[in-house]
């Protein structure tokens, strides 16, 4: 039998994995981040062919190339839970400024995009939405953008965002 920090472990995995894999095929491919490059753009009416919408597909392209890079051990330009958990997770985990790099011009362009007063921060409700659109549960885009928010003046800066993005995917039990 499973221990409970072996369940806990599983969990987070299948989180982590299953937020890339956009279409819930089982793998994670390039699709996949063209998928929520697109459900962001839909979000805030940003259009493909504007500067902000090319950065966020161009970021979106480089985040793929880096995750492939580190975990496509077969090279058949699809991720699998396995060669994630296999690969992916135990790279980042050593990583972590490697990650960050690998996820920063797709999460710049991001904020770009969710940045709707233009201001160089985001709103903690577009924050919400942004996140919803690329697939988070309403509820918990409601607690990661509350915490996200560590003044407490409704806005969101984009060091924080990239360092909790980070975090999140090469920190494990």
């Amino acid at each position: 039998m499973d221990s409970p920090e072996s369940a806990e472990y599983e969990r987070r995995v299948a989180a982590r994995f299953a937020s890339f894999d956009q279409d819930g095929n089982g793998w994670i491919d390039r699709e996949d981040f063209s998928m929520a490059a697109a459900a962001l753009l839909a979000e805030f009416g940003t259009t493909a062919r504007c500067d902000r919408g090319q950065a966020l597909y161009g970021g979106a392209e480089a985040m793929w190339q880096g995750l492939a890079g580190i975990a496509d051990v077969d090279g058949d330009q699809r991720v699998t839970r396995q060669e994630f958990v296999g690969g992916a997770l135990k790279r980042l985990r050593d990583r972590t400024t490697g990650f960050t790099e690998i996820a920063r011009p797709f999460l710049h362009a991001a904020f770009a995009v969710a940045d709707t007063a233009g201001v160089g921060t985001v709103a903690v409700p577009d924050c919400e939405r942004a996140l919803r659109a690329l697939g988070v549960s309403p509820r918990a885009a409601a607690d990661v953008a509350v915490t996200l928010d560590r003044d407490g003046d409704g806005r969101i800066t984009e060091p924080d965002a990239v360092a909790a993005f980070a975090a999140y995917f090469t920190t494990m039990p």
